[in-house]
């Protein structure tokens, strides 16, 4: 047993939630700097760090995981004013680099390094917009993968930042107007001193922004003071006449959609869709035809054109399919649409009528994005990938219809030796759940290998096949790794999202824990060699089912996660999550809340399995408070003798932007430790 740091609960902090007392006694650790969370947090990070540099295996983890990890890695181009545009990461570099050419042929020239920013890596780059003309470049910092960005401009040509400089901006892009002589964004009222990572984010604002002024004399363009919860995203129409503003309230896709025609200053922001009723993407528009992707009347989307000489009629484009529609560009002055076949991409192609074209053929099996670009473009570029297959891109050819390998990444392992399969299985209430698997090639079923259930079920999020560096040592090692579609996802639309949101959240966890018993009685694994895995929502899946299941589990492995089910509103974006989980105001909602909360059910000496609660210092989506709780909570509940630790990454956030020397890291302690407490055989070297 280890002799963990004192968390110091107090037995007075109680609060009512519709007649029932919850006690909350580590509510002292949602004070992120105190002297007395900083001083926990230190003596935490001493346990696990100690812990985790004695298992010999983690050194040999690191170096082959920094072998994987360095190799050329790009974005796909893409095409802006005359000007072609992409990130380049040379392999171990912390950030990629923006790069710029005048064609594909010519010489690429560095336009934006986020790594002379920082030391270490840790100041991200969070989002870039150029102007129709390619002579600026709008960037968005975000530091310590904070969600606030700071944004900026670069003049292309000579690569000098000019003195714009725009501070408080979260959840937002930019978007230029066709004269690129300024652009739209959405930002918050200055939070007050010392709460910038904890206070909670109402009142959203779009403006305009003029080159050459400062951010005081931005023209606030709409806002809502009725209306504290709802986000503005602004966005300019290809040919530059119109505004959209797409309104947001929370994580619910339900969103309206408004318009401002930009040719006449005068012109009102006018509300096109009005209520919340289903979730609409703005795709293009021939003059006032505008096209939408909606779910509305159609649970797996469809695409649809409304006249804003006839507003309140809609006609179907594209109607609904098999298939879940996930996106549609205008390109080629055709629509090029993604669509998702249990959980794998295909791509069709329509006439701007809707009439069917053709399919436009993918390597294999796997996850394809891109095709983006202008209306009349007649190339664009996509990126394909599977989970053995890393980040490959292809150009594609319109007139031809035929695409051509761009660009190739070398990685230092043999794809041929794994294999992937999608199987299904039954949930408890008979519901079929797809899940891939993927392994070595040839693998006999000996009931007996260490297996990774890996799942996040929830927000509408697909999980479909992607490639990871980390997954690669994993298979090395001769483990499992098992990728189920959840409900709460969107693989198979709406309906199936819905299916795993708040009264019926539970479904999720049973989804999930009736994967890890099918992979038990089909031989792959048993419960002495079975981790499970997941981050943010994901977390909270890991979470409840180690609460709900500790015997069927050897590890786990929560990141960032959602713990505390009762107080998670009450944290900067937090309350927009209610949409997903429901409210604890709600008495209803509350008992469905309090049945799974994975803080509120651990019960004192229960045998846990051995876990490993991942966090950072500076998450400001999921705040660290809820990794902290639950880790205190579980440690003082563990009766068994597998360890229960917490590992807190200074200068991080919830994940993006993350330097690569922090993902390496990270990876290198996560595999360290399923070695150590799976009994994994490992030599350190790979297949």
């Amino acid at each position: 047993m280890l002799n963990y740091p004192p968390s110091y609960p107090d037995p007075t902090v109680v609060d009512i939630y519709h007649g029932q007392a919850v006690p909350d006694p580590y509510r002292w650790l949602e004070d992120l700097d105190s002297e007395q969370t900083r001083a926990w947090i230190e003596a935490q990070n001493q346990l696990t760090f100690d812990y985790l540099r004695q298992i010999p295996a983690r050194q040999r983890l690191l170096e082959r995981l920094t072998q994987l990890w360095n190799y050329e890695r790009y974005s796909q181009p893409f095409k802006e004013g005359g000007r072609y545009f992409y990130f380049k990461n040379d392999g171990l570099q912390n950030q990629s680099v923006l790069y710029t050419q005048e064609s594909l042929e010519a010489e690429a020239r560095v336009l934006l390094d986020p790594n002379t920013f920082s030391e270490d890596g840790t100041v991200a780059l969070s989002g870039i917009a150029i102007s129709r003309d390619g002579r600026y470049l709008a960037y968005g910092l975000s530091c310590s993968g904070s969600d606030w960005q700071e944004w900026k401009v670069r003049d292309i040509e000579t690569g000098e930042d000019l003195p714009d400089h725009l501070r408080w901006v979260k959840f937002s892009g930019a978007s230029w107007t066709l004269d690129g002589q300024g652009f739209f964004y959405s930002r918050y009222d200055e939070p007050a001193p010392g709460s910038e990572y904890e206070s909670v984010n109402y009142f959203q604002k779009l403006y305009y922004h003029r080159l050459g002024t400062s951010q005081s004399e931005d023209v606030l363009v709409y806002h809502r003071p009725d209306q504290k919860e709802w986000g503005f995203a602004g966005g300019v129409t290809e040919d530059g006449n119109y505004l959209i503003i797409s309104v947001w309230r929370g994580t619910d896709p339900k969103n309206l959609i408004f318009y401002k025609d930009l040719r006449d200053p005068q012109f009102p922001v006018v509300e096109l869709i009005r209520e919340f009723e289903a979730e609409y993407s703005f795709v293009g528009n021939d003059g006032s035809r505008f096209w939408l992707l909606t779910d509305c009347q159609a649970p797996r989307r469809r695409l649809v054109a409304i006249d804003l000489e006839q507003p309140d009629q809609v006609q179907e484009v594209i109607p609904e399919a098999e298939e879940t529609l996930q996106g549609v560009s205008l390109i080629n002055n055709q629509f090029v649409a993604f669509y998702l076949k249990d959980a794998h991409t295909q791509i069709k192609t329509f006439a701007l009528d809707g009439t069917y074209l053709g399919e436009i053929p993918l390597p294999g099996l796997g996850s394809a994005s891109g095709f983006g670009g202008k209306r009349y473009d007649t190339e664009t570029f996509y990126t394909f990938t599977s989970f053995t297959t890393p980040p490959t891109i292809y150009r594609y050819d319109f007139t031809s219809g035929t695409s051509t390998l761009f660009r190739q990444p070398q990685v230092d392992f043999n794809p041929q030796a794994y294999e992937v399969q999608q199987v299904s299985y039954t949930s408890k209430d008979g519901t079929r759940i797809p899940m891939f698997l993927v392994h070595r090639r040839g693998l006999t079923r000996t009931g007996d290998h260490p297996t990774l259930l890996y799942g996040y079920g929830g927000f509408g999020i697909s999980l479909t096949p992607s490639f990871s560096v980390g997954l690669v040592a994993w298979l090395e090692m001769g483990g499992v790794y098992a990728q189920p579609n959840l409900r709460g996802g969107g693989e198979y639309g709406e309906e199936w999202h819905q299916a795993g949101t708040k009264l019926n959240k539970q479904k999720v966890f049973d989804d999930f824990i009736a994967a890890a018993e099918w992979l038990i009685a089909h031989g792959y694994t048993n419960p002495a060699k079975l981790a499970i895995s997941g981050g943010s929502n994901g977390g909270l899946l890991v979470g409840a089912c180690l609460v709900q299941r500790p015997e069927l589990f050897a590890a786990a492995l929560p990141a960032v996660g959602v713990f505390d089910m009762l107080r998670f509103h009450k944290f900067t974006i937090g309350w927009a999550w209610i949409s997903e989980y429901g409210s604890p105001e709600n008495p209803e909602e509350f008992k469905a809340l309090y049945a799974y909360s994975p803080l509120h059910n651990l019960k004192p000496g229960t045998a846990y399995p051995a876990t490993l609660i991942t966090t950072a210092d500076h998450d400001d989506r999921v705040v660290p408070a809820h990794s902290f709780k639950f880790a205190a909570a579980l440690q003082a509940a563990q009766g068994g003798s597998q360890p229960i630790l917490i590992r807190i990454d200074t200068k991080a956030g919830h994940g993006a932007g993350k330097p690569t020397s922090k993902l390496i890291e990270e990876a290198a302690d996560r595999w360290a430790f399923l070695v150590q407490v799976l009994g994994i055989p490992w030599d350190g070297t790979g297949s």
